[in-house]
C-alpha cells in the first residue's frame, strides 16, 4: 500500500515517526512518502518537504509569509497527485493540512486525521469542514472523543502517543548525563522556550532573567533541533546558562523545575513529573485576534484535560520577570511538589495506556484491506 504523510513542527515528527514504524510493521510492503523532520526521516521512506521550511508562527507571521504558504500548497498537491497514495495521512498541523484534505477528498483521496485540529479552542464551524473532508479522525485527548460527538461525528480515541515515545525511550543516567554535558550537581531548572525562531526570541530573554536570582540551581535550556545553537547565543550573551540541542526529554528526566512555552512540551513536561510554570507571549496583534476567536478557560493541555489549573499559566502581559519569579519559587516548594505530583499521576490515567500509533496504523491498514 501505498501511504503519504504530512507533519509539521517537530512535535509532528515525532509521532509520525512512531506511526511510520507502526506502518511498517503491519504492512511489510508499505511505501510512504512524507513531510515531516529528522526522526521520521530516520524510519525509512521519501522525505518531500522538511518542517523547518515552513515554520511560520501567529497569525501575522503566517501572512507575511503567504507567498510561501501558497506555493507549498500547489507543489503538494501536485506530488499527491502524482504519487497516488492509497490513503493520505494528515498529523496536527491544521492549517496547512486542512486545506489540503479538502482538495484531496475533490480528488477521490482517502483520507485519514491523527491528532485532531484543536477546533474545540477556536472556530467550532471546521469541524463541518472535518466531517466533509476527513473519512477517518483519531484523536489523542480523552475529551476530544465527546466534543465531536455533539456534532455528530464518530471519532476514534487512540490514546496519546506521548506515552509511548516517553516510556519507549532510553533512560538516563543523571551523573553521566551531567559529566556529558559539563553540568554542575546543583538542581537543574529546565527552560524550553518553544521551537520557532518568534516564540524563542520573546520566551528566552524573560526566563533568563532569573538566573541571578536562583545561583543555588543550573539553568539549562533546551535547545530545538530546529535552530542553531548560534541564534540562541544572541540571546543568552554573558548570562550563566547551559545549553543542550535537541536531548529534551533527557533534560526533563533530570529537571527539578521547568519553565515552558505553552504546547505539547507543557504535557510533555508533566508526564516526566516535572513542576512547571506554562508561559506564553506573542506579538500583540496576534495575541490580540487569538484572543477573540479562542475560547477556552487554558492555554496548556494539562490544564485542559485536568479541566482545572492544575500547573500556572502565564499569558502574554502577565509573563514578565516578576511574576515568573513568585511563580518559580512556588514550584520549588516541597509542599507545593507533592500536590502536583498527584494531579500528575491522574492526567497520566486520563491519557490511557501505550499503544496510540499502533492503534492507528492497525485501524489505517485494516480499513485499506477491507476495501481491496
Amino acid at each position: 500500500m501505498k501511504y503519504y504523510i504530512i507533519a509539521g513542527e517537530a512535535s509532528g515528527d515525532l509521532h509520525g515517526s512512531n506511526l511510520m514504524k507502526a506502518l511498517y510493521k503491519e504492512d511489510t510492503n508499505a511505501d510512504i512518502r512524507f513531510w515531516g523532520g529528522d526522526l521520521m526521516k530516520s524510519v525509512g521512506g521519501t522525505l518531500v518537504k522538511h518542517y523547518k521550511e515552513r515554520a511560520f508562527m501567529g497569525f501575522v507571521e503566517v501572512l507575511m509569509n503567504l507567498s510561501k504558504v501558497l506555493g507549498f500548497i500547489k507543489f503538494c498537491k501536485k506530488d499527491i497527485a502524482k504519487f497516488k497514495p492509497d490513503v493520505l495521512i494528515f498529523i496536527d498541523n491544521s492549517g496547512f493540512n486542512l486545506r489540503i484534505a479538502k482538495w484531496a477528498k475533490q480528488q477521490g483521496f482517502r483520507t485519514n486525521y491523527y491528532i485532531s485540529p484543536q477546533v474545540w479552542a477556536s472556530r467550532a464551524s471546521r469541524v463541518e469542514d472535518i466531517k466533509r473532508d476527513i473519512d477517518v479522525l483519531f484523536v489523542i485527548l480523552p475529551f476530544e472523543k465527546d466534543f465531536y460527538k455533539k456534532y455528530n461525528y464518530n471519532v476514534e480515541f487512540v490514546g496519546h502517543p506521548l506515552i509511548d515515545a516517553i516510556a519507549d525511550r532510553k533512560q538516563v543516567n543523571g551523573r553521566v548525563f551531567r559529566k556529558e554535558y559539563g553540568l554542575s550537581n546543583l538542581p537543574i531548572i529546565a527552560l524550553l522556550p518553544g521551537s520557532r525562531k518568534q516564540e524563542i526570541t520573546k520566551m528566552l530573554s524573560v526566563m533568563l532573567s532569573l538566573v541571578d536570582d536562583f545561583t543555588d540551581y543550573e539553568f539549562v535550556i533546551a535547545g530545538a533541533p530546529s535552530q542553531e545553537k548560534s541564534f540562541y547565543d544572541t540571546i543568552i550573551g554573558d548570562r550563566k546558562v547551559s545549553f543542550i540541542n535537541n536531548k529534551t526529554y533527557d533534560l526533563l528526566s533530570v529537571s527539578s523545575a521547568a519553565l515552558v512555552a505553552s504546547g505539547t512540551a507543557t504535557l510533555e513536561t508533566a508526564l516526566f513529573k516535572v513542576p512547571q510554570v506554562v508561559c506564553y507571549k506573542g506579538s500583540a496583534i496576534s495575541y490580540q485576534i487569538a484572543k477573540r476567536i479562542i475560547t477556552l478557560k487554558f492555554i496548556s493541555l494539562v490544564n485542559l484535560i485536568m479541566d482545572k489549573e492544575v500547573v500556572k499559566e502565564l499569558i502574554q502581559n502577565d509573563f514578565n520577570t516578576k511574576n515568573l519569579k513568585i511563580e518559580l519559587t512556588k514550584i520549588l516548594d516541597s509542599n507545593y511538589r507533592e500536590k502536583l505530583f498527584l494531579e500528575y499521576y491522574e492526567l497520566e490515567k486520563k491519557l490511557g495506556g501505550k499503544g496510540a500509533s499502533e492503534n492507528v496504523a492497525k485501524q489505517v491498514v485494516a480499513n485499506l484491506k477491507s476495501e481491496v
